[in-house]
């Protein structure tokens, strides 16, 4: 979602917020400014789209100054326009904003009751309207601050400039993330450690309801309650050293193929090779005693919680409900006593989730929670915390910490299995086994990325693709289908094979390319069966399986891509890799933009 960075420096800041800001083009946005503080003026410079157009502007017009604060913006209230980028400002105050005010309506109206009128259609424009009017009104930064928080409903990660007060600035945050960075004589706010890896690596994370004034060599943090508190500075890990694409041609491309080294370290992590055991970080409750599960995710981390169904209940034989987390606490779940609710997301900061687990907690669950990013509200909130180590994902698509989700959801549900005494010694020995495969089998079906490249072209005239799945493959199937969707703006849609018949084959005809992944086993012939009802209807069929797959059933498809001979166990982790090219391959040709596709955002911050 928005990206949000400031300095109060001893330097020029121009520059280097607008690295920050490309740290940051990961999380998706569609307009950027930035405000700095210089000889008692506040200087704006903002532009719509790509953020080189914000740096052709600097470059025709200065901003000079040693503190300032900048924005990347992903669009909700209002059009992505010049006029609705932030940085927002009076002539006394400047801010930038990610989040929602849900009642900006009611506040706006109160303003230009009073006389004030507003430049933009954004609801942020009414927070720094009403500082400022605090300003006017003789309070200092931190009163006016503390005035307006508290009148504020929804979800917001704020920083904020005072004309009159050049050394200083203020964030605030609740439901979004606000991260402030310690230097030598400098201090920053981001919203997230990546965005400061360059400037430092001491940071504290604010709470909920925390607030924060910043000074060249000093951080004073007060609660929602206005009281002065302590949040433990850390060292953040976060890489300074630039993200490049090196000799890969988008970034979605490198991270496509960073998947064996990132899943091996992943797995490494959780597993023990020599004693074929499975070895999860601490756990401070009885797993043994856990009766129900409780999943919740969105997007892609969504369909990573559908195949761990599968596995949860397979293996430890233990219930599973799944929600997207958009819906789950609208519908008022049945939460069973001392359950456990867990929680997947890249970020660990996708407020759907975050509100959701929340929650749960009140409800008295135990929480677990599958993250990326260790440092993230999810991970400090968390019972458990499941890291994966896919590093860094700048493709706007998720590809690398899908599979790295995949893997520790596996090795979860073998742990679980084990303690619940469904999976004998013997039998976990051969589950390790086959997850320690895994990053071997997924490097074997990246060689076939050439074949998946030239049969890109029978896809991309396609106005509608449809792409089906058995067991754990139908998950695959709809992750196939957003992540054509997501990239190359093609409709598809996934449905588990069988229900072909019962709606979807209506839209069978020659122009509809239908996906099917279907490694061989016991779901093979009925498979097959689906298949060829799609091509008695004339409708194109590219199959996605093994070589004894392929050899039963390939000879009147439109296309075959093979993949290794695999367990069903890691079968999804393998299998994600050609629907993730396939999908690539056609976003290349189609000339759209790979890494950060039209209206979509990386870190979802917004309900």
């Amino acid at each position: 979602m928005c990206g949000i960075i400031g300095i109060v420096g001893q330097t020029s800041v121009a520059s280097r917020l607008v690295d920050g800001l490309r740290r940051m083009e990961y999380r998706g946005y569609d307009s950027a400014g930035v405000c700095t503080l210089h000889n008692d003026e506040m200087i704006r410079r903002r532009a719509e789209g790509k953020l080189n157009n914000l740096v052709e502007e600097l470059a025709g017009n200065p901003a000079p100054g040693t503190t300032g604060i900048a924005h990347t913006r992903w669009a909700t209230h209002g059009a992505p326009t010049q006029k609705n980028a932030h940085p927002h400002a009076t002539p006394q105050v400047a801010l930038v904003h990610n989040g929602i005010i849900e009642n900006f309506k009611e506040l706006r109206d109160e303003l230009r009751k009073g006389g004030r009128s507003f430049e933009s259609d954004t609801d942020t424009e009414t927070v720094v309207h009403l500082i400022s009017r605090e300003i006017e009104n003789g309070a200092s930064p931190q009163d006016a601050v503390a005035n307006v928080l508290p009148r504020l409903r929804g979800a917001f990660a704020l920083a904020i400039a005072f004309r009159d007060h050049p050394d200083l600035l203020i964030g605030a945050r609740l439901g979004s993330p606000l991260v402030v960075g310690h230097g030598e004589g400098e201090m920053f706010l981001g919203s997230d450690a990546l965005a400061l890896a360059p400037l430092t690596q001491q940071i504290c994370y604010l709470e909920e309801g925390d607030w924060v004034t910043i000074t060249k060599d000093s951080a004073t943090i007060r609660d929602v309650e206005g009281k002065e508190v302590h949040r433990d500075v850390r060292a953040s890990g976060a890489s300074a050293v630039a993200m490049e694409k090196g000799n890969y041609r988008h970034f979605m491309q490198k991270e496509i193929f960073e998947q064996p080294t990132v899943v091996a370290q992943t797995l490494h992590s959780y597993l023990r090779p020599v004693e074929q055991q499975v070895a999860l970080p601490q756990i401070d409750f009885d797993i043994s005693a856990i009766d129900r599960v409780t999943i919740v995710a969105c997007g892609t981390s969504y369909y990573a919680g559908m195949v761990a169904k599968y596995w949860f209940e397979r293996f430890a034989r233990v219930p599973v409900d799944i929600d997207f987390a958009s819906e789950f606490r609208y519908r008022e779940p049945v939460l069973p006593e001392g359950g456990l609710a867990l929680f997947i997301s890249q970020s660990g900061e996708t407020a759907d989730t975050l509100a959701a687990l929340r929650h749960c907690r009140e409800q008295g669950q135990v929480i677990a929670a599958v993250v990326n990013v260790p440092t993230s509200s999810m991970a400090r909130e968390a019972d458990l915390l499941l890291p994966t180590h896919a590093g860094p994902e700048i493709g706007v698509a998720s590809t690398k910490a899908f599979t790295c989700q995949l893997a520790v959801l596996a090795a979860l549900a073998a742990h679980f299995a084990v303690k619940k005494g469904r999976l004998s010694r013997a039998e976990e020995a051969k589950i390790v086994d086959h997850l320690l495969e895994a990053p071997a089998c997924l490097n074997a079906a990246l060689d076939h990325d050439d074949d998946i490249a030239a049969m890109a072209h029978l896809i991309a005239p396609a106005r509608d693709v449809l792409y089906l799945g058995r067991g754990a493959d139908f998950p695959l199937a709809l992750e196939g289908a957003l992540k054509l969707k997501e990239i190359s703006y093609i409709h598809a849609e996934g449905y588990a094979s069988g229900e072909m018949k019962h709606g979807p084959i209506a839209l069978i005809d020659e122009e509809v390319p239908v996906i099917v992944l279907a490694p061989s086993g016991p779901l093979f012939e009925k498979t097959v069966s689906n298949m060829q009802e799609v091509q008695a209807r004339g409708g194109k069929v590219v199959l996605i399986s093994d070589a004894e797959g392929i050899a039963q059933a390939g000879e009147d498809c439109m296309a075959t891509i093979q993949m290794p001979t695999v367990h069903p166990l890691i079968a999804p982790l393998v299998y994600a890799v050609p629907v993730q090219l396939l999908a690539y391959h056609v976003a290349v040709l189609k000339g759209t933009d790979v890494d950060q596709p039209r209206n979509l955002a990386k870190s979802v911050t917004v309900e």
